[in-house]
């Protein structure tokens, strides 16, 4: 087999899947990070376990769907209790976030240590670092497979799954752009002009309880942390208009993906190991040398530094 169809089979996947878990989480966390929410997406991926175990425990099987909807509904859940919190007993945002995220999380693992599934094979590890490298497409043994429908039938599930979830989030803030800008920048304008800021901000966060349930069983809760913040944080350090950073934040999402899922796997061949290491932890880890760089060397950096107010909306 030659190498161009060994990079088909075992890598072009892998590669479109990260990615587009990437944009779709760069996406909207642009807005957390000018929201000061960043710690929203890790509160909503990690409360999916509690929602795997429950689908299990009510279907009794290790199926796909059934586990992706009990995720689903826990993030709802989780979205529910943080708003209920912070408005209710007038908590900050970040204390509901911490409260809401270590009460389920502790309740998944309760549950999955009391209820006998602990023995069943859950991919509950997955869920938390990622199964990147296994989510191969044996039927592409070209690049004519591309063309090829029955080859395209048998593409892991997560790649469609991940671009119909990117073209919804897409859709997303195409539509609600201006709402979502100027109720970012100026909640209180926002409101006095019609605007349903406090809807608006609801909607923002169900879209990233979406982007995590759907990313969480490919790359991983942890890395979907990573993409929420680290390309949204580095873009803010590199401009203050928001569709540049949106731009930056993009460009930085796909450079991550795809260099930390090559180093992953064939960096260590090439310092002389013979075992590659997580894509996940790899591709986390360039996001954050990136955000680290943006940090010594991003042209805004001084500016966000001085700033009062989470920057330009033009």
């Amino acid at each position: 087999m030659s190498a161009p169809n060994d990079f088909v089979q075992l890598s072009l996947a892998p590669l479109l899947i990260g990615a587009l878990a990437a944009i779709s989480c760069a996406l909207l966390g642009n807005f957390l990070v000018l929201r000061r929410q960043s710690l929203i997406g890790d509160a909503v991926s990690h409360v999916a376990l509690p929602g795997i175990v429950a689908a299990f425990l009510v279907t009794g099987a290790v199926a796909a769907w059934p586990m992706m909807i009990g995720a689903a509904l826990a993030a709802v859940v989780a979205v529910l209790l943080i708003e209920a919190i912070r408005i209710l007993g007038r908590v900050e945002p970040g204390a509901a976030m911490g409260v809401v995220f270590t009460s389920m999380f502790a309740a998944g693992v309760v549950l999955l240590e009391q209820s006998g599934s602990r023995n069943v094979h859950l991919d509950v590890e997955h869920a938390l670092y990622g199964n990147l490298e296994s989510l191969i497409w044996l039927a592409g043994e070209s690049w004519g497979a591309l063309l090829d429908p029955a080859a395209l039938a048998d593409l892991p599930p997560q790649l469609p799954r991940l671009a119909v979830v990117t073209a919804l989030v897409a859709g997303f803030v195409l539509v609600l752009w201006k709402e979502l800008v100027v109720s970012t920048f100026d909640p209180a304008f926002a409101r006095s002009v019609g605007i349903r800021a406090d809807l608006v901000g609801f909607g923002l966060i169900a879209m990233v309880a979406v982007v995590a349930v759907a990313a969480f069983d490919a790359v991983g809760s942890i890395i979907v942390i990573a993409m929420f913040v680290c390309p949204a944080a580095s873009a803010r350090l590199m401009t203050d208009r928001i569709g540049l950073q949106i731009a930056w934040s993009l460009a930085f999402a796909v450079a991550s993906a795809i260099l930390g899922y090559v180093l992953a796997g064939y960096g260590p061949i090439w310092l002389g190991a013979q075992d590659s290491v997580s894509a996940a932890g790899t591709i986390a880890t360039v996001s954050g040398l990136i955000l680290a760089a943006a940090c010594l060397a991003g042209p805004r950096r001084r500016g966000i530094k001085g700033s009062a107010g989470p920057g330009s909306p033009g």
